[in-house]
């Protein structure tokens, strides 16, 4: 069965103290892209983000969020002592200098860039982070698969329901067929009769029939119906038997529109031509839906 290209993820875990929130979401793309943002505590884990995302995804752009609140005692962040010692001197200097008195507040020199910085957690935290992160990760992907599946069947029941009417007035063009070319052939004559009957002349059956004849291999579309109707079994198996078949549904169906633009062109009956409108503005629905497909 077909899946969407449309999901959303979370899932949440807990170590050391440490809270961390992934969230996935996902939206249609022609190819698959994926985007990872990581707090600096976290990018060690990014290529296994990646290949994690890859495994479980063929198709459509994922952005992937790792959220994180420390709530524990002990916090990983280092305070970069050398730089904040120079800052302490440079503002004593130019206290001297400007004669000007007055206290240093450090808590507020903790706040300037490059004061407080991330620690990189040791092998043992690291390998508890990456366990909790990619489990975490996988259960919301789990979660983005599910939604995307859901999605895919209401994609495929909307399919399915465009096929069926599209079969249907292929059956009444096919029907119709016949008709057009007797009617033609019946005004063809009625026609040829009353202009000769002015001329007092006549025409020979054979030459009539040779006329009817060229206008029937002239406006002849039963190979486009039958194309058609192929695409449209080929189209029915894909959404059935495939979930990754978003290109190969999206080429079906434009090769559906060229058989229908194909049989419209050749067609001067007004029947005809309702019943192919209504096919194109189906087909356009199928190419629309289709670009949400896995």
């Amino acid at each position: 069965m077909i899946n969407s290209m449309t999901g959303y993820g979370e899932a949440q875990g807990e170590v050391n103290g440490v809270s961390y929130v992934v969230e996935i979401k996902t939206l249609n793309n022609r190819y698959l892209k994926t985007i990872v943002r990581l707090p600096e505590l976290a990018a060690f884990l990014e290529e296994d983000i990646e290949k994690l995302l890859r495994k479980n995804m063929s198709r459509g752009t994922v952005n992937y969020v790792l959220r994180l609140k420390d709530t524990s005692a002990n916090a990983l962040f280092d305070i970069n002592e050398s730089a904040l010692r120079a800052v302490v001197e440079k503002l004593s200097r130019a206290g001297s200098s400007a004669s000007v008195k007055g206290t240093v507040d450090v808590g507020n020199l903790l706040n300037l860039p490059g004061i407080i910085q991330p620690a990189s957690p040791d092998k043992q935290e690291a390998e508890k982070i990456k366990k909790l992160v990619c489990q975490i990760s996988q259960q919301a992907i789990d979660k983005v698969k599910k939604m995307r599946a859901a999605e895919g069947k209401l994609l495929h029941d909307d399919l399915k329901k465009q096929c069926v009417a599209i079969q249907k007035n292929l059956q009444k063009i096919q029907a119709r067929c016949d008709v057009v070319l007797k009617q033609y052939a019946k005004k063809l004559k009625q026609r040829v009769d009353e202009l000769l009957a002015q001329a007092r002349l006549t025409l020979d059956e054979e030459t009539l029939a040779r006329e009817v004849a060229v206008f029937a291999d002239r406006s002849d579309i039963s190979e486009e119906i039958a194309r058609l109707d192929s695409h449209l079994q080929q189209f029915v198996q894909c959404c059935q038997a495939n979930d990754q078949a978003g290109r190969r549904l999206d080429f079906i169906s434009q090769e559906m529109l060229r058989e229908a633009n194909t049989i419209a062109s050749k067609a001067s009956d007004t029947e005809i031509i309702r019943c192919v409108v209504d096919i194109k503005c189906r087909i356009d629905r199928i190419k629309e839906q289709v670009q949400n497909v896995e």
